[in-house]
This record gives C-alpha cells, sequence and structure tokens, in this order.
C-alpha cells in the first residue's frame, strides 16, 4: 500500500513536472516570434511607410482549482498584429509625386499586374505613401509596381460624381510628357474710359475700335473687336454710345461677325458722374444688371463678357476727354506643352503647361476603413481589407476623418530603434530564462527516474 502511494505521488510530481517542461518549450516559442517582430522592425527602420509589428502575449491555464495542491503549468500564446494606424514623421523630399498623408486615410493603388483589367476585378489595395513616377506609357508607379488609382476629370478639370464604396470608377492615373492642351476663354472683362467730350454737340463723331485676343475650343488665337461710336446730340451732351462687337471667327457664318451690338448710357450726375445709368440691347446677348455681364455668343460658344453694373466705377466708364483701356482681362490661354504634375492638399493632381494654363486632370481619394489595424498586410507597405479591417470607404482629402494630401513628402517607418533595442535585450533574458526552466526540470525528471529505480 505504501509502495502504491509513492508511485502515484511520483506520477503526479512527473505530470507536473511535465507540464513545466510544456510552458517552457511554449516561452521559447513565444519569445521566438516576439524576437521575429524586433528583427522585422529593426531591419525596417528606415522603409518609408513600414508600419511596426508587436507581439503580444496570453497565458493559458489548465485546470488548477483553487485548494487542488496541485498546479498544472498551461503556459503561454503569443499574438501578433501590425498597427497600421500609427503615423511616422513626414519627410520632405524633391519630387512632386512622392505621396504622404497628414492624418488618417491611404491611397488607392493596385498592382502593376491589374492596372489593365476591368475596374471591377481590379483588387482594391492601399498604401499610406508612395514614390510615384511615371513609366515608359506614362502610368504614375512605384519602383515596386503599386499604380496610384484616381478619378478622372473633364476637359474643365470638373471630377464627375462616383461611387464612394467600390473602386468601380477608380483608374489607373497616366501623365503623357509629351502631352499639350489648350485652354478656350469663356469670361472677359473690359475695363475701359471713353472720352466724355465725344458725346458733345459738335463733336466728329469718329468711331473709336478696340481688339482684344480670346482663344478658341481648339487654341487658336481669335479677336472680339469692339467699336465705340458717340450718340452726338444737335445741342448739350448725350453721354451715349452705341458698342458694337465683331467676332473674327464669326465671319464668314450665317449671321455675319456682328455679334452683338449695345447702346450705353452713362451717368453724369455728381454722385455717380461716368458710370454706367444703362445698357440698351439692340442685338445680341442679354444685359445682366445683377453681375454686370453680356452673354455674348462666339464661333466656338458662350463668353461672358463683364462690362460693370449700374453705377460700377471699375467697369466701362466715361471720364475726361481720353480713350484708355484701363483693364481688359480674360481666361483661357493658347495651346500649351506639359512641363509640371503635382498634387495638391486636396487629393487634385495638376498638370501645368507652358502657356501658364494650370489644369486638374485626377483625383485621388483617400480610402478609410473602421479598422486600420485588421487590414491585411501585403509586401511594400500595401493593405487590403478583410473582415476584421471593415468595408473602406473614399472621401475626398480633408472630409469626414481623412487628413491631407502632402506632396514632396513621404512618411517614415513608426519604429523606435532605441525602444526596439530595449525589449530585444528583454526578450533574449526572458528566452534564456525559458531554456534554463527546460535545462532544470530535465534535471528534475532525471531524479524522478531515480526515484523509481
Amino acid at each position: 500500500m505504501v509502495v502504491d502511494i509513492e508511485v502515484d505521488a511520483a506520477e503526479r510530481r512527473t505530470m507536473t513536472i511535465s507540464s513545466s517542461l510544456s510552458a517552457g518549450v511554449a516561452g521559447l516559442n513565444a519569445h521566438a516570434t516576439k524576437l521575429a517582430t524586433i528583427s522585422d522592425n529593426i531591419a525596417n527602420s528606415s522603409t518609408f511607410g513600414y508600419k511596426r509589428a508587436t507581439a503580444e502575449f496570453q497565458n493559458l491555464v489548465i485546470g488548477g482549482l483553487a485548494g487542488a495542491g496541485t498546479y498544472s503549468a498551461g503556459g503561454v500564446r503569443a499574438t501578433t498584429h501590425r498597427l497600421i494606424d500609427e503615423h511616422g514623421p513626414l519627410i520632405s523630399t524633391s519630387n512632386p509625386m512622392d505621396i504622404a498623408i497628414g492624418g488618417r486615410g491611404m491611397l488607392p493603388v493596385t498592382q502593376e499586374v491589374y492596372a489593365d483589367s476591368n475596374p471591377g476585378e481590379r483588387p482594391m489595395m492601399m498604401t499610406t505613401t508612395g514614390s510615384f513616377r511615371t513609366d515608359s506609357e506614362g502610368v504614375l508607379k512605384t519602383e515596386t509596381g503599386l499604380v496610384l488609382l484616381g478619378w478622372p476629370a473633364d476637359a474643365n478639370g470638373n471630377v464627375a460624381t462616383f461611387p464612394r464604396d467600390t473602386g468601380v470608377g477608380l483608374e489607373p492615373i497616366v501623365i503623357n510628357a509629351n502631352q499639350t492642351a489648350g485652354d478656350p476663354t469663356t469670361a472677359m472683362k473690359l475695363g475701359v474710359n471713353l472720352p466724355a467730350v465725344e458725346t458733345e454737340a459738335g463733336s466728329a463723331a469718329a468711331a473709336i475700335p478696340l481688339s482684344v485676343e480670346y482663344f478658341g475650343n481648339l487654341g487658336t488665337s481669335e479677336t472680339l473687336d469692339f467699336s465705340f461710336t458717340p450718340i452726338v446730340p444737335a445741342t448739350g451732351s448725350s453721354n451715349q454710345w452705341t458698342m458694337v462687337i465683331n467676332d473674327s471667327a464669326s465671319a464668314g457664318l450665317p449671321g455675319g461677325s456682328v455679334i452683338g451690338e449695345y447702346t450705353l448710357t452713362f451717368d453724369d450726375s455728381r454722385a455717380d458722374g461716368g458710370s454706367l445709368a444703362s445698357v440698351a440691347v439692340v442685338s445680341g446677348g442679354a444685359y445682366n444688371a445683377t453681375n454686370g455681364t453680356l452673354g455674348l455668343t462666339v464661333a466656338g460658344g458662350p463668353i461672358d463678357l463683364t462690362i460693370g453694373k449700374i453705377g460700377d466705377p471699375n467697369g466701362l466708364t466715361q471720364l475726361s476727354d481720353s480713350f484708355a483701356p484701363v483693364a481688359i482681362t480674360k481666361d483661357g490661354s493658347p495651346v500649351g506643352n506639359l512641363t509640371a504634375v503635382q498634387i495638391d492638399e486636396h487629393g487634385y493632381i495638376q498638370a501645368t503647361y507652358d502657356t501658364g494654363f494650370v489644369r486638374t486632370i485626377y483625383q485621388v481619394p483617400l480610402v478609410d476603413v473602421p479598422n486600420p489595424n485588421g487590414l491585411i498586410s501585403m509586401s511594400n507597405q500595401a493593405y487590403q481589407v478583410s473582415p476584421d479591417s471593415g468595408s473602406f470607404f473614399m472621401w475626398n482629402a480633408g472630409d469626414g476623418p481623412t487628413g491631407e494630401v502632402v506632396g514632396f513628402a513621404r512618411e517614415g517607418s513608426t519604429t523606435d530603434v532605441a525602444g526596439e533595442l530595449t525589449s530585444l535585450i528583454q526578450t533574449q533574458r526572458a528566452y534564456s530564462s525559458n531554456a534554463k526552466v527546460i535545462q532544470t526540470v530535465d534535471e528534475m525528471l532525471q531524479e524522478t527516474t531515480n526515484i523509481k529505480r
């Protein structure tokens, strides 16, 4: 009977000691996992956009009722995850298409092999930063083959409304170095002073010509030819002029080159002397008294000509005895060659031409998910949506939870080398301690074996 009790006790000691051995082995595996994350973090301490990985430990409990007098070691289990929601420092660069995000949000990208796929079949990927440059076909991508995606703008630089919860509207951004573009004139402001003495009785009533260049839809240079003819009364001063507008591009078209004729009457009161008092339409587009514009129609389409509101001293005026084009401004530009491309804080990619014309060609939205740390990590600092991350939604930069887009910048690694080295020392000591446990258990099992003998 005594022998059986001693054997049972030896077996219980053996089981307890064996659980200690298993716990030691589990500790070695767990700290080896932590060592792997530390090694990865240190290796990527200079990698742009790298998000550090962490290893956390959870204990395993096997049985162990209170007061049982025995205890079986369950060991430890390691879990790893990547802290994608952490932001590294922004580092300035000289490339305008080095892009980072100042806050929350990611850039939509795809792998080069899928760039020509249908939008609905293209895998949606994200990255927080990238150094994008054009390849031989003008596709904007990184050296590792991540192609930047965006919404295209029309010829006027306007971006249509696209769905925000799917990548169907996104397309690879293509920029051709030999791209040319023209900007047609759609608005013009005419600031001219007409001589008041010309509307007095006895004046010669000579017409005063004025030509103003504008740009057509094909980048051609056209002119609006103005003719100001004073209306001379028999006595006194009429303060009236006849303004006739000819379009050079309309010559030979049905209706002729005259696109508008107007009678201008100027105020001669002390309060508003010299400013417009009324505009009568003889032919052509109507006069909008609210904003002081004439709706002209040239050969290529409509142009809003601002001549000034009633009583406005900044438009057409009639003062003194001299004719003076004071301020003539217009939009548009001739055909120009692409010289530079850069992205603004709202995610709009703007092309600059050698004529000074700047046009929006794409908009890059920012992608956000409810749980960034739940994204699937891929190579080259890219991520994909997973069930843990939740569905993505695309925002305009600066809207909702997203930050601004920063050009000429890259996001640095989130690795803290000093902190990782400290963890490395602690992990090495813990690993050695677990190895010591295994060595001690081996010696104790040997003693237990000797007892049975």
